[in-house]
């Protein structure tokens, strides 16, 4: 599905303080703007990433305006910004629009994610954060009354949208909502809202720069790459196990368990992220409980001991090299099965598979090989 990414930067931020608008200064040793552009460009989920200036801005930064796909010039208002950006977007038709202040500039990669994913589901969604203290209402300086702040969250962005229905909304409104969940709201949109982060806080005053720079020079998550290899060859059966689907074929493979090469290689692929040896050192061959098991017991391992450590997987790709059976037919519901098990949405699990042009023991039909990579993140 396509999504685009529309960071809306076209305010002149003048309660930031004298001198440039507040998405042009310094954060970090780089300009405000250009750590929300390379947020949304990291993702894996946005196709498409378009930029709103003020008109006077467009040329000023180049180097900032090649990270866009498309740069457009804002409007009077944030709402007259974010509609010429969708309109601007309309010609692509994505399916869906995520749309981000530049004024938060460290929003963290998951809180993206999150709301990508309740996009597969949902019309709009949008993170939020729970409010945890006490509220008053004041009247001349005196507390007047302690609202329930019961069911209260902060809203944040980036706030995701079906594509059509929040550009028809935009080009109805007046323009005074507060956000672009209001605008939905006010167009008959249902907005889910998803776990946001302290970290993507909105930048406004000058004392707001500190508090980004200290957060912006902690330490970087712990990204972890894996990779794994297996190989099985056939024998005597009626169907092969590849990534949790039974695909039928005149053989089976031959193994100590059901032979899911795919499997086996992404078990491996976590194991190696962990640094934690591999599938035969967790489940040797020798022991026969493992004898004839299936091989989402040890992916499901794999996965456990990712998350005792603190790692959550945010990408598997596994690639099956194979003469035949014919992989693509089956591909999406090896996707969907890996899903399940690791805990992701279908979204970041990829399953391929090439020949090997009739070369080596796939090219002659002997067995199959899988290759995969895994990745995992620690915050």
């Amino acid at each position: 599905m396509s999504m685009a990414a529309l960071i809306v930067a076209a305010g002149r931020g003048t309660r930031a303080g004298a001198g440039l608008p507040k998405q042009w200064r310094d954060l970090a040793g780089r300009p405000m703007v250009a750590h929300a552009l390379g947020a949304f460009r990291a993702a894996p989920a946005v196709t498409r990433l378009a930029l709103v200036l003020h008109p006077d801005d467009i040329g000023q930064m180049p180097q900032i305006e090649a990270m866009a796909d498309l740069v457009v010039p804002g409007g009077a208002s944030r709402a007259a910004s974010v509609r010429a950006g969708l309109e601007a977007l309309e010609a692509e038709a994505p399916r869906d629009v995520l749309i981000h202040d530049a004024a938060r500039p460290l929003v963290p990669a998951e809180v993206i994610a999150r709301v990508a994913d309740a996009l597969q589901a949902h019309e709009a969604a949008a993170p939020g954060l729970p409010l945890t203290d006490a509220l008053w209402r004041e009247v001349d300086g005196a507390v007047s009354e302690a609202p329930d702040r019961g069911g209260l969250w902060r809203a944040q962005t980036p706030q995701g949208f079906r594509f059509a229905p929040i550009l028809a909304a935009h080009q109805t409104h007046d323009g005074s909502a507060a956000d672009d969940v209001a605008v939905a709201r006010m167009a008959g949109m249902e907005v889910r809202i998803v776990q946001g982060d302290e970290r993507n806080m909105k930048i406004t005053g000058p004392q707001d720069f500190a508090r980004a720079e200290a957060l912006a020079a902690a330490p970087l998550p712990d990204i972890r790459v894996g990779n794994g290899y297996d190989v099985h060859r056939f024998g005597e059966g009626d169907h092969v196990m590849l990534c949790g689907v039974a695909v039928p074929f005149d053989r089976g493979l031959s193994g100590h368990s059901d032979a899911d090469v795919g499997m086996h290689a992404l078990t491996d692929a976590i194991f190696g992220a962990l640094a934690s040896g591999d599938i035969g050192q967790h489940f040797p061959p020798s022991d026969p409980q493992w004898k004839g098991a299936e091989s989402h017991i040890f992916l499901t391992r794999a996965v456990e001991l990712a998350r005792e450590q603190g790692f959550a997987l945010t990408h598997a790709d596994v690639t099956l090299i194979c003469e035949q059976p014919k992989i693509g037919p089956h591909a999406q519901a090896m996707r969907s099965a890996l899903a399940g098990i690791l805990g992701v949405p279908e979204g970041r699990v990829s399953v391929k598979a090439t020949t090997s042009e009739r070369l080596g023991f796939t090219g002659r039909g002997e067995g199959i090989a899988a290759q995969a990579t895994a990745t995992l993140v620690r915050p």
